[in-house]
């Protein structure tokens, strides 16, 4: 999909996020000389297209307080993966979970959980919580501890 003009200056007037104020749309659209309503209506059928995905808040889980997050893998029955993934992924102090490839034999896991607790502890409950969902279709896991962050951002168009 080819993006007209005002697509791609809206994109890059917001890939950093949308304005702080009462009514973001309206400054974005002064930004782009158009009306806040013309930046909501073009959204919503850039959300209907898939060109863009979701708006929404994204805090910074480390400055609330969440520092010990894990990801979890998991070897999961190929069979069940999909249908127990959407479930993994629906659970409270999941950020996001995705099917991988298995990369054998060294690295047998197939499906990803991005687990955010204030502790290890709390990690390894919500570890423990996910292991009983995903029942005998669970095969193995481990967990992955974060010690930096080194990605904040989404995808970034080039301006201009």
């Amino acid at each position: 999909m080819k993006l007209s003009d005002f697509d791609r200056r809206l994109i890059e007037a917001t890939q950093s996020g949308l304005p702080l104020v009462p009514r973001p749309y309206e400054a974005v659209g002064a930004m782009l000389g158009v009306s806040g309503e013309a930046v909501r209506e073009r959204f919503a059928q850039m959300l209907r297209d898939g060109l863009v995905r979701r708006i929404g808040a994204v805090p910074n889980h480390y400055r609330l307080g969440y520092t010990a997050n894990g990801m979890t893998v998991w070897d999961v029955d190929d069979a069940r993966v999909d249908a127990l993934g959407e479930r993994v992924g629906a659970l409270p102090g999941v950020s996001h979970c995705y099917r991988r490839p298995r990369a054998l034999p060294r690295w047998p896991y197939n499906l990803y959980a991005m687990v955010h607790g204030r502790t290890r502890d709390a990690v390894e409950a919500q570890r423990l919580r996910i292991r009983a969902l995903l029942g005998d279709a669970c095969r193995g896991d481990e967990v992955l501890y974060s010690s930096a962050i080194l990605k904040k951002t989404g995808l970034r168009i080039k301006e201009g």
